[in-house]
C-alpha cells in the first residue's frame, strides 16, 4: 500500500497473506473511495492497470507534481487473527488522506505468526527462545509488529539485552478462557455457575473421561497464558495437571481445535478433547461455523493474561516509519475499525465490547484489561513455567557439570553478596524440583584439567536425594578451570550412553574461562573435536549457564553453535535462578 501522510499521491494497498483480499489484491485512487479506480487521464488509468497486473509491491506517484517528497517503505507484521482488520484500517487511511506535501510510504502488511517474528528477532540477535525450533525461517524482522500478546515482548526483552520497542498501545483485546464442549461444561454447572480453578483442576486430575490439551506454550501465547494460570492455581497438583495437558498438546492452535468433538453422540464427545485454554476470539470463530458441538467459554478468576495485541515499532525503524506506524495505529482506533474488530470477535483494548461484538454465552460484558505501562506477567514467571513444562514433555538424560575452580568463590557481581558457587548451587537445587522422576541425571564437578563424577547418570526416581546431596558438597578448589577439556569429555560421555526418546544433553554451570589454562584444550581444538564427534543420529546438546560479570560469552557461543544448545548468563545474584530456568526451558525447543 502506498500510504500518504501530508501528501497527494497514487495509493496502492497489498496484504501479503491472511484475510480476504480486495477484488484484485490492490486498492488504488487519488483521495477517493478505495473500492473505485478513477484516473484523471487515460495514461494514468493505464499505469494503474499495469501496476495491478504486474503485482508490484510498491506504489508510484500518479502525477509528477503529486507532491510526494520521497518514498519510504513500512513493513508491518500482524498476528493472523487481526491482520485483515489492520489491512482494512490502512485502506481507510488511504481513502481519507488529504492533499499535502511530504513523504509517501509503501506499506506492506504481512499476516505472520508471532512465533515466526519472535524467532526472526532472536536469530537476528543471536539469542535463544524456547519453543521456536519449528518457527518459519522465512519471516524477516518488520518495521512494526502487532503480535497477539505482550508476553512475546517480555520474553524477547529477557532473552535479548537492550531489546526496546516503541509501544503505540493495544490494538484490541481477547481474554484467554478455558474452552469446553458444551455437553462437558453443562454438568459442571455452566453457564449459571462460575467455575473455579479448583473445579477445573479437580476435573483434569481425577476424571477418567475428561481429556485436556494445550497448544505448545513455548510457541503460542494462548498456551502460555493458560499454563501460567494453571501453574499458579494447581499447587501440589501441578505435576498431574501438566501431565494431563501434555497428553492432548498440539503444536498449532488450529490442530488443537480439530481435537474437539465433531459429532453429538456420547462416544465422540467422550473420546475427544474436553478442555483447553483458548482465546475468546477462538471460541467465537469456532462457534460461528455452527459446529455439531459448540464450545463453552469458561472465564475463571483470577483471569489468565489476556491477548492484548500490542502495536509496537521495532528497533531500527526510522522516524518516517515510526510516523507512518503511529498513523496506522490511530486508524485502528477509528469507529469503523473498532466495528470491524468487534465483528472479528475482538474487544476494545479496555476490555469493553464493541456494538458489533457477539459474546459467547455467559461472557462478561467487560473484562479486565492490563494496566497501561504495566506487564501482567514477568519473565521470571514465564521461564519457570516453561521449565516446569519442559520437565514433563521432554524427558531428559542430563549430565550436569559444575565448575569448582577458585573463581567460583568470587561474588556474582562486584560488591555483591554471596559467591558464584552459592548462587549456582541454589539455582540448581531449585531447578531439581522441576524435573520429573523419569529424568535421568548425573553430576560432575571440575577444576584444573580434571573432572570428578559425583553421581552417575541415573533415574531421579532412584537418585534424586543423591543428586541434591552432591550439589551441597561442591565447594571451590584452589585451581583454575579446565573448562574446554571437561566439555569435550562430558559430551562424549553423554553420547556414549545416548538414549532414543530423550533429550540427551550436557548442562555446564560455570563462570567462564578468561584464557587458556595449563593442561586444558585450546578453543580451536575443542571445536574441531566436537565437530568430529558430532553424530546426527545421536544428537547431544550443550547448554551453558554462566554466572558472574566476567563471563566471556563469545567462545561459549561458538561451542553451542557447533553442537546445538544455548548460552545463558546471569550477571547479578537475582538473575541466576531465572537464567537457570531459561536454560532448562530451552529443552522444549530441541525435544522434537
Amino acid at each position: 500500500m502506498l500510504l500518504c501522510t501530508d501528501c497527494s499521491c497514487f495509493l496502492l494497498i497489498k496484504v501479503a497473506s491472511g484475510g480476504p483480499e480486495p477484488d484484485d489484491g490492490y486498492v488504488s485512487g487519488r483521495h477517493r473511495s478505495p473500492r473505485h479506480r478513477r484516473a484523471a487521464t487515460a495514461a494514468a488509468a493505464a499505469l494503474a492497470v499495469l501496476v495491478v497486473a504486474l503485482g508490484l509491491r510498491f506504489g508510484l506517484p500518479l502525477f509528477a507534481d503529486a507532491g510526494c517528497a520521497g518514498q519510504v517503505k513500512l513493513t508491518v507484521a500482524a498476528a493472523p487473527a487481526i491482520a485483515p482488520e489492520v489491512r482494512a484500517a490502512a485502506q481507510d487511511m488511504s481513502a481519507g488522506s488529504a492533499a499535502r506535501s511530504g513523504p509517501c510510504f509503501t506499506v506492506d502488511v504481512l499476516a505472520a505468526e508471532p512465533s515466526d517474528v519472535a524467532a526472526a528477532v532472536s536469530r537476528q540477535q543471536k539469542a535463544s527462545l524456547s519453543g521456536l525450533d519449528t518457527a518459519s525461517g522465512t519471516v524477516a524482522v518488520p518495521d512494526a509488529w502487532i503480535p497477539d500478546s505482550s508476553t512475546w515482548l517480555v520474553r524477547l526483552r529477557a532473552a535479548v539485552p537492550g531489546f526496546t520497542v516503541t509501544d503505540e498501545g493495544s490494538a484490541a483485546l481477547s481474554p484467554v478462557v478455558l474452552a469446553m464442549p458444551e455437553p462437558v461444561a453443562k454438568p459442571l454447572g455452566w453457564p449459571a455457575k462460575k467455575l473455579t480453578y479448583q473445579d477445573l483442576v479437580t476435573q483434569v486430575t481425577t476424571s477418567t473421561t475428561l481429556r485436556a490439551g494445550i497448544v505448545e506454550p513455548g510457541r503460542d501465547a494462548v498456551g502460555l497464558s493458560g499454563l501460567l494460570a494453571l501453574d499458579a492455581a494447581a499447587g501440589d497438583a501441578l505435576p498431574a495437571v501438566l501431565h494431563a495437558l501434555a497428553t492432548g498438546r498440539s503444536a498449532l492452535r488450529a490442530n488443537l481445535l480439530q481435537q474437539f468433538p465433531q459429532d453429538k453422540d456420547a462416544a465422540s464427545i467422550g473420546s475427544a478433547l474436553g478442555l483447553a485454554p483458548l482465546s475468546e476470539q477462538d471460541v467465537v470463530a469456532y462457534n460461528a461455523t455452527s459446529p455439531a458441538v459448540p464450545l463453552a467459554a469458561v472465564y475463571p478468576s483470577p483471569a489468565p493474561a489476556a491477548l492484548d495485541y500490542p502495536f509496537v515499532v521495532m528497533p531500527g525503524a526510522g522516524s518516517a516509519q515510526t510516523s507512518a506506524a503511529a498513523s496506522l495505529y490511530q486508524a485502528l482506533r477509528s469507529p469503523a475499525a473498532v466495528d470491524r474488530l468487534g465483528r472479528a470477535g475482538l474487544r476494545n483494548p479496555d476490555g469493553t465490547s464493541p456494538g458489533t461484538f457477539s459474546a459467547p454465552t455467559g461472557a462478561p460484558g467487560t473484562v479486565a484489561a492490563p494496566k497501561a505501562g504495566k506487564q501482567a506477567v514477568v519473565a521470571t514467571q514465564i521461564n519457570r513455567a516453561l521449565a516446569a513444562w519442559s520437565g514433563v514433555v521432554a524427558p531428559a538424560r542430563l549430565l550436569a557439570v559444575v565448575d569448582a575452580s577458585r573463581s567460583m568463590a568470587d561474588p556474582v557481581a562486584k560488591n555483591g553478596k554471596g559467591t558464584r558457587m552459592q548462587a549456582m548451587v541454589e539455582a540448581a537445587r531449585d531447578g531439581l524440583s522441576l524435573f520429573s522422576d523419569d529424568w535421568q541425571v548425573g553430576i560432575w564437578e571440575f577444576d584444573g584439567a580434571a573432572h570428578r563424577q559425583l553421581v552417575p547418570i541415573g533415574p531421579l526416581i532412584n537418585n534424586r536425594s543423591d543428586v541434591a546431596d552432591a550439589l551441597g558438597t561442591i565447594t571451590p578448589h584452589n585451581t583454575d578451570a579446565g573448562l574446554y577439556r571437561t566439555i569435550l569429555d562430558a559430551y562424549r560421555a553423554v553420547q556414549d550412553g545416548w538414549q532414543a526418546g530423550r533429550v540427551n544433553s550436557v548442562l555446564v554451570m560455570t563462570d567462564g574461562v578468561a584464557g587458556p589454562k595449563q593442561g586444558d584444550l585450546a578453543l580451536a581444538d575443542l571445536l574441531a573435536q566436537l565437530k568430529a564427534a558430532k553424530d546426527p543420529g545421536r544428537p547431544v546438546q550443550v547448554v551453558i549457564v554462566g554466572v558472574g560479570d566476567s563471563v566471556a560469552r563469545a567462545p561459549l557461543d561458538e561451542i553451542t553453535r557447533t553442537v546445538g544448545g544455548g548460552v545463558f548468563i546471569a550477571t547479578a545474584p537475582s538473575q541466576v535462578g531465572d537464567v537457570f530456568s531459561q536454560a532448562i526451558a530451552l529443552r522444549v525447543a530441541v525435544s522434537r
